[in-house]
């Protein structure tokens, strides 16, 4: 049997002018000691790059879910109390032989009621919740100017319709509040007293 070794691998060396030694090189071993010079380190990439997450995040399960649970622990336990401790806004037992006075709306529909006396019910009650609705769905239509716009003064098609739509509604809603008295009169709430109930 023969060796079949192959013959040692032969280095070429490179002569480095010792006029283009930098400061690095003359800190490390002798470039005699060295037979090749090292230009640069790079760091392997791995094959799959992951990209790194925010570290301000928190997961859904168990950290905002326990937080929110103890919040409507805290809010049952809130609202029996006060169930316990205050009484119901109840009214007297009915009696067949008294006609009570005309009733008022609860607060969210005192502004329906409102218009009531003031327009037919078929104006009232159907054209105005309408045209209300239809006209508040159709503001993103109506002002396209600026959709990015953030700042009031740049949407101001949009603010001005949706004060109108809300405004008036709040006006008439306000009106049936304070200013409604017994059978539905029209009263001055800092002379005759406030005449509703939550």
């Amino acid at each position: 049997m023969t060796d079949t070794k192959s013959p040692p691998e032969r280095r070429v060396v490179l002569p480095v002018d010792p006029t283009r030694r930098t400061e690095i090189d003359k800190q490390r071993v002798p470039m005699s000691a060295r037979p090749y010079r090292l230009l640069a380190l790079v760091k392997q990439d791995a094959v799959v790059r992951v990209q790194k997450e925010p570290d301000d995040t928190v997961m859904t399960w168990p950290h905002l879910l326990a937080i929110e649970f103890l919040a409507a622990a805290a809010m049952s336990v809130f609202l029996l109390f006060m169930g316990l401790i205050v009484n119901a806004p109840l009214e007297e037992l009915a009696n067949p032989n008294v006609t009570p006075e005309v009733a008022k709306a609860p607060w969210y529909f005192l502004g329906l009621q409102e218009l009531l006396a003031y327009f037919h019910p078929t104006v009232a009650g159907a054209l105005v919740p309408a045209f209300v609705l239809v006209g508040a769905a159709l503001i993103p239509f109506v002002d396209r100017a600026n959709p990015a716009a953030v700042r009031p003064s740049e949407r101001k098609t949009a603010v001005v319709l949706f004060t109108l739509f809300c405004g008036l509604g709040l006006m008439v809603t306000f009106i049936g509040i304070f200013f409604r008295g017994p059978g539905y009169s029209f009263i001055l709430p800092w002379v005759d007293g406030f005449f509703f109930t939550l």
